[in-house]
């Protein structure tokens, strides 16, 4: 079993992004992993980091080994975890990264819920708009809205027709009137999203086949989608957002949709995972518990 102790050290330094990080989370001395990564390397005959006072890096058969090392590890894991379940149900730890509004709005009571059916089961949540790594941070499962830009990734769906909506509050509309077409945008504040340094300003729509593209302009931006979800919800300007973290607002009126007969572009939702042999029995169990979950609230949209 040493050698799987071994693997947990490497992926640890890999993560972690040096020798010294991992032993101080695994509660081990320096010299200890260090050795644990020697003791691999020279069983692989290869060297795997290469390590300096202040740096370290992955080498090519490194960076191939890492992601054996994963599998490896979630193989055992879910030996484990099947022996386990037969005494006491779904057992372990799910690492999730996910949107910072849905994640506030509403899996916070969906986790809650799903701990109350699987109590065995650890969460560990990371809300942040921006796209986790799911190969060198601490996360197994990243729930993230439209196509994923990493072609290697596992996605499994949770909402895969799920459009985004044009809404703003009865107060700013009461101020500036409500447009009428999509090129009327162009007059109004937009509520600003930004990734990864960029600001989205071409909002696309269709009706009937037809696809209008409208460059927006606004005095508030934010990375963070919640933030810019509260600035509508305070009558700040007009936000272009996925339908499932306004639909309790548009329901009970406090956002009103817009261009009703446009639709919005198609932003799906997922479940992302960094390899086919991480898709433990309590992701399969997570995603569809979330689909129910994401289907029951949007039913009649």
């Amino acid at each position: 079993m040493s050698h799987f102790n071994d693997l947990d050290i490497f992926i640890h330094a890999v993560d972690l992004g040096s020798l010294s990080a991992a032993a101080r989370q695994l509660n081990m001395t320096p010299s200890a992993v260090s050795v644990a990564v020697k003791r691999l390397e020279t069983r692989l005959g290869v060297r795997l980091l290469v390590r300096s006072t202040r740096s370290q890096r992955l080498t090519d058969e490194g960076r191939r080994y890492l992601d054996s090392a994963r599998i490896a590890l979630a193989a055992l894991a879910e030996g484990e975890e099947a022996i386990l379940r037969g005494v006491k149900g779904l057992t372990g730890v799910l690492q999730i990264s996910a949107p910072s509004d849905l994640g506030r709005s509403m899996l916070l009571g969906w986790l809650d819920e799903f701990r109350q059916i699987h109590p065995h089961i650890q969460i560990q949540l990371l809300l942040n708009d921006r796209p986790a790594d799911l190969f060198r941070e601490p996360v197994d499962i990243a729930l993230r809205y439209g196509i994923p830009e990493d072609s290697s990734l596992v996605a499994l769906p949770i909402l895969p027709e799920h459009p985004r909506t044009l809404c703003a509050s009865p107060a700013y509309l009461a101020r500036h009137g409500e447009p009428t077409t999509p090129q009327e945008l162009a007059q109004h504040n937009a509520l600003l999203y930004q990734r990864k340094g960029r600001h989205h300003t071409l909002w696309r729509f269709t009706r009937h086949g037809v696809v209008e593209e409208v460059r927006v302009r606004g005095n508030l931006s934010t990375d963070d989608g919640d933030v810019a979800r509260r600035w509508a919800l305070s009558g700040q300007g007009i936000v272009y957002k996925s339908a499932l973290d306004v639909i309790d607002d548009l329901r009970a009126g406090r956002l009103i949709k817009l261009l009703p007969e446009w639709q919005g572009d198609n932003t799906p939702l997922n479940l992302l995972c960094p390899h086919r042999a991480q898709v433990s029995e309590r992701v399969k169990v997570f995603q569809q518990f979330l689909q129910q979950r994401c289907v029951e609230k949007m039913a009649g949209y």
